[in-house]
């Protein structure tokens, strides 16, 4: 659309549909060369195909680090290194408190929090030794400051996230790299849209400020800025993005 980005190597993670695909849209629209990455690789190829502008897909398990070493090499092979991170790749579950075992706990925390340190450890290590200013920014929710039912685990991951990326802002600004976190409402994306998340509509529109459901492109646009130049001065900062549903 702009420009802004042109010249910058952008993965996103989890990015195969949904708010991953948006965002990987908006970044190659801006002129950023996009990874598309996603555990599911057809879905990946797919979504790189639709974006074209020069979009390619890698696929791989956040929660591996042999995969993640393995994907880094291919970028700094095909594009020189990464200038921007989002992590969006993520496991949105829908389980009651009660049913909340050990084994579903460290599958969340494994992707959500652990695949995002993961990530994050690859992207930051090759920016810092190509001397790059770049862009780490990570997809939380909402869930964590309203403390929504039946997400026990993923409420625990992103906030873990949020403050992550606090920690990350204050290691990494003397490398001129920025770290922020994205916090969407509850947003129409397929996948959303597939779970029992879809009938919770009508109540978060109750409480929201604007009126209306949130789409994939409204968080895309945020990360857009974020991921941008105009954003440089911002770091350790947490943009809740949900039409007003949280006022904090």
């Amino acid at each position: 659309m702009s420009g802004r980005l042109s010249g910058r190597t952008a993965l996103v993670t989890g990015a195969a549909q949904g708010i991953g695909k948006a965002i990987a849209g908006r970044l190659a629209a801006d002129g950023a060369t996009v990874i598309v990455s996603d555990v599911n690789a057809d879905g990946a190829a797919a979504a790189a195909t639709a974006i074209s502008k020069g979009a390619f897909a890698i696929a791989a398990d956040i929660s591996q680090p042999d995969a993640v070493a393995s994907m880094f090499r291919e970028i700094e092979e095909r594009t020189g290194g990464v200038d921007i991170l989002v992590n969006n790749a993520s496991i949105v579950p829908f389980v009651a408190w009660d049913n909340v075992d050990l084994a579903h706990w460290r599958k969340i925390i494994d992707v959500n929090l652990t695949g995002t340190f993961i990530v994050t450890r690859a992207a930051t290590d090759q920016m810092r030794a190509k001397k790059k200013a770049g862009r780490v920014i990570s997809i939380a929710s909402n869930t964590f400051f309203a403390g929504t039912p039946n997400m026990a685990a993923y409420v625990a991951a992103k906030g873990g996230v949020i403050g992550f990326t606090r920690a990350l802002a204050t290691e990494l600004g003397q490398y001129g790299i920025t770290a922020n976190a994205v916090t969407p409402g509850l947003i129409e994306s397929d996948g959303v849209k597939a779970s029992p998340h879809n009938q919770a509509f009508e109540f978060v529109e109750m409480l929201q400020a604007v009126k209306g459901r949130g789409q994939p492109e409204h968080i895309a646009d945020v990360v857009s800025f974020l991921a941008s130049d105009d954003a440089r001065w911002m770091t350790g900062q947490t943009i809740n993005v949900d039409a007003g549903m949280v006022r904090h």
